[in-house]
């Protein structure tokens, strides 16, 4: 064999070789930033024309999975693959994932239902497979919530559709449930005039929606009083807190004992 034939044919083909390399890592740079900006201009129309910030995302992750798929397809066809074939390839690979990778396929239709029926929106405070905080973002495959000590937790959507869902950012406010326990001796009906005196002066509290302090229920321990403000989700805590204060600082100014059963066992004469 022709020694400078065979390194001429070597030399060659190395060459076209590393050109199509080359060439192939330009083409996936350059349409991975083609993407980028696609997307951004996609999602930076619907967000000036006030489309849901859920939607917005949901829809940008979609378009990138698919130029992304078109993007690889057309690396391979400039390698001189056929990309017909690797499509009914593509498309039988995904037939096989799909059947073990279920849970996942069920997750992108859950968030897929979720998308048409909105339970919630980004930004909302909801109760959603056993997490409960402020909703970040709705993936193909989970949604991101962020819960109130500052953890983000991704929640599958098929547990989310599939589990009871509580959205407390819909209504314009929600009710905060404390219970204050008295002592014997101590007059409900005084307790609860002066509970709705001291709880009405909470800030942030609801001025459509006046607190509810109610007899509730007789224990061991005494008489208890439901007190029940409301309050916009943005501010259910700090009303939520000041409440307890409210109910200590009226027991310590009346003077009201301190409620225990012990001390209330009268024995038979």
């Amino acid at each position: 064999m022709d020694i400078d034939a065979l390194q001429t044919f070597l030399g060659t083909t190395v060459t076209a070789v590393i050109l199509k390399i080359l060439a192939a890592l330009a083409f996936w740079l350059v349409g991975r930033w083609l993407i980028g900006r696609v997307i951004a201009l996609v999602q930076a129309a619907m967000s000036r024309n006030h489309v849901d910030p859920t939607l917005t995302k949901y829809l940008g992750s979609i378009i990138a999975v698919a130029l992304n798929i078109a993007l690889v397809l057309g690396i391979l066809g400039y390698f001189g693959i056929e990309t017909t074939s690797f499509a009914a390839m593509l498309a039988g690979a995904g037939v096989a994932i799909g059947a073990a990778w279920s849970g996942l396929l069920g997750n992108f239709a859950a968030g897929a239902f979720m998308l048409i029926l909105r339970p919630f929106k980004v930004g909302d405070f909801v109760s959603v497979g056993g997490v409960v905080g402020t909703v970040r973002e709705l993936g193909l495959f989970g949604t991101t919530i962020v819960t109130p000590d500052n953890v983000m937790t991704i929640v599958g959507n098929g547990k989310i559709f599939g589990d009871t869902i509580q959205n407390f950012s819909v209504l314009p406010v929600r009710r905060v449930e404390r219970v204050a326990q008295l002592a014997h001796g101590v007059d409900p009906l005084d307790a609860i005039a002066r509970l709705k005196a001291a709880v009405a002066q909470i800030p942030n509290i609801s001025k459509d929606m006046p607190p509810e302090v109610n007899l509730l229920d007789f224990k061991l321990e005494g008489p208890q009083i439901a007190v029940r403000p409301y309050a916009h989700t943005d501010h259910y805590w700090q009303v939520y807190f000041d409440t307890n204060e409210a109910i200590v600082r009226v027991c310590q100014e009346a003077g009201w004992p301190v409620p225990s059963a012990l001390h209330q066992i009268v024995k038979p004469a």
